[in-house]
């Protein structure tokens, strides 16, 4: 059985020196992989580029799930994941609950992995 990666909070955007800086530190590196390990997963993926490309901002978990054809169930697991490492914004408004990209979080993910990538 793989080895459960510690739980700490990651629900905010990364933020730590880029990776070829130079030798990251336990912590951050930590933090780094854990957000990875979120989008590790097809679903999670494609979760997050239905969010970016939707005309409104944000869709329900029920749109999601259509849109990818899995049960509400999965698809609410998928987004929990995404929603733990910061990269998903989740708002209940009745009986939805409306999802949207955490742009920002996802920015610095990226400045992290690659300092030229958002300039």
């Amino acid at each position: 059985m793989p080895k459960a990666l510690p739980t700490i909070d990651i629900s905010a955007p990364v933020c730590c020196a880029p990776v070829a800086a130079g030798p990251m530190s336990d912590d951050d590196a930590l933090e780094v992989a854990l957000r990875l390990k979120a989008l590790a997963d097809p679903v999670r993926v494609k979760l997050m580029s239905l969010l970016f490309s939707s005309s409104a901002g944000e869709q329900t978990s029920s749109e999601l799930a259509a849109s990818v054809g899995l049960s509400d169930a999965t698809v609410s697991h998928h987004l929990t994941q995404l929603r733990k490492a910061g990269l998903v914004i989740s708002q209940r408004r009745g009986m939805h609950v409306h999802h949207r990209a955490h742009p920002h979080a996802l920015q610095a993910l990226c400045a992290v992995l690659d300092p030229d990538c958002c300039t």
